[in-house]
């Protein structure tokens, strides 16, 4: 047991800032704090390459000469960039054949200048020049004060005029290293579940489908209902080139496809973009959105008319993530090393009462684990000597005024596990997913898996035999547990 009080004092802060980006509105995004309502505008693709980069440099017209103003407008502009910082020279050798996006980083500040305060760097061009050419992208975004979203820092929290908005950003497409995130897994439903505990709105940024098809496919209507169902509002897809129509799924937006913002392709469907207008306001989610076109002789995108989606608001039912009358709310932090972690802060009747030390939070959620102190739980990424590896570790936190106190912290209690959740019947019972592996004789390849159950003894778990509470565990993890 750990009894450490994780709170964050001033002097804390000016001694490590130098140490953190912290990528807030408020701080970095240039909010527009004196307009009612929250309202982001998301583009499609963007390209800051071959002809392109060939006709932006030639021209003595800016880009984005049609939109700046409009812009402006929004809280948050979200397009997705294609491609990565370096040159061709550092090309990943490739079975592939697909077209590499090089970009000069000198060229990135015209994303900030255009408006745009957050990008999404997730796509099947993101390692066209390998592992450095995505982090050279990353830290060029960040240079100019622009948020960069990829799957490992996903979820990203931004919180704008007391609204708490997370975004994250996957990829389904295979890039020229062969790679892409698998989805469904364990891991993006674990991204879900802190973004849907710890914001309003949950939106998913997502690469995926097939260039050039007219219509969502089979997979992306799949996917779809998998994000929805495990805590998406919203969903925002690229790559396909050209827009596909828009549809509700379980109640919740799709938008499978904004077709391209600012791209090279010549036909003529790939030609038009589709930018969604979003409004959050009075609990209240409205989209709408514009057509854009770009000119035969250019790739400049320019407004041609607004288009209504036939949608109607949609509630929002997120609830703020509350701890003993604590308003617990999420800042996205990374450090030197480029490691994502969530400082977590405390309200109390709409006064900040104390911040902890950046986390290195999975997900998170309260519980009475005793039947009547309210805790707050969590899995966080740690290294231990038991197994020597940063993995998933359980803790459980009493909250006061004061911060948070570690009243448990588990190496992974009775074997390695994979994701741990309390029952969604029974406050009082953990429910984990453990991998089937133990301590004693650690095997990563080991692919079975195995459902165990626990319950809060004061001091930490105890393994309970309760039929009924293990029915509902091994319910819990039925998708993943013979995978």
């Amino acid at each position: 047991m750990d009894s450490t009080l994780y709170y964050q004092s001033r002097g804390f802060w000016r001694t490590h800032y130098s140490l953190l980006i912290i990528i807030v509105c408020f701080l970095s995004l240039g909010c527009n704090s004196n307009k009612s309502g929250v309202r982001i505008l998301f583009v499609g693709d963007i390209l800051l390459s071959r002809n392109v980069r060939t006709e932006y440099t030639k021209r003595n017209t800016f880009t984005w000469d049609s939109l700046q103003s409009q812009f402006k407008a929004y809280d948050l502009v979200v397009g997705n960039l294609e491609g990565a910082v370096g040159n061709l020279d550092e090309t990943v050798k490739s079975t592939n054949p697909s077209p590499v996006f090089d970009i000069d980083s000198q060229h990135v500040p015209l994303l900030k200048k255009a408006g745009f305060n957050v990008i999404t760097v997730e796509n099947n061009h993101s390692n066209d020049l390998g592992p450095a050419g995505k982090t050279n992208a990353i830290n060029a975004l960040r240079k100019c004060t622009i948020a960069p979203i990829f799957k490992d820092n996903s979820p990203q929290f931004f919180t704008v005029k007391n609204v708490v908005i997370s975004i994250l950003a996957l990829n389904t497409v295979l890039g020229r290293d062969s790679l892409k995130n698998q989805v469904p897994s364990i891991e993006v439903q674990q991204k879900l579940r802190l973004a849907r505990s710890l914001s309003k709105v949950v939106i998913v940024s997502i690469h995926w489908g097939s260039e050039l098809l007219e219509w969502p496919s089979k997979e992306q209507r799949e996917l779809a209902k998998w994000l929805i169902e495990n805590g998406a509002d919203i969903i925002i897809g690229s790559h396909p080139h050209i827009i596909q129509k828009p549809e509700l799924i379980n109640g919740k937006p799709v938008f499978f496809s904004l077709g391209n913002h600012l791209f090279d392709q010549k036909y003529e469907r790939s030609k038009e973009g589709l930018m969604v207008d979003i409004l959050i306001e009075n609990d209240k989610l409205t989209c709408n959105g514009f057509i854009t076109h770009t000119q035969r002789s250019s790739y400049y995108p320019a407004i041609t008319k607004s288009i209504d989606f036939g949608f109607k608001s949609f509630l929002l039912s997120n609830e703020a993530l509350k701890v003993n009358n604590y308003i617990i709310k999420p800042l996205s932090v990374c450090d030197a090393k480029n490691n994502n972690k969530l400082v977590l802060e405390a309200f109390y009747q709409n006064k900040s009462i104390w911040k902890t030390h950046p986390m290195s939070i999975v997900t998170a959620t309260t519980a009475k684990l005793d039947g009547a102190n309210e805790y707050l739980f969590t899995l966080e990424k740690h290294f231990s000597s038991l197994d020597k590896e940063v993995n998933l570790r359980p803790y459980v936190y009493s909250v006061h005024d004061k911060g948070i106190s570690a009243k448990w912290r588990g190496s992974a209690l009775a074997w390695p596990f994979l994701d741990a959740q309390i029952s969604p019947h029974n406050n009082k019972i953990l429910c984990v997913l453990h991998r089937g592996d133990a301590f004693v004789n650690l095997d990563k390849k080991n692919i079975t898996k195995r459902v165990a159950t626990y319950q809060w003894n004061g001091f930490g778990f105890s393994g309970v035999a309760d039929s009924l509470a293990y029915k509902d565990c091994k319910e819990l993890f039925k998708a993943y547990l013979y995978k």
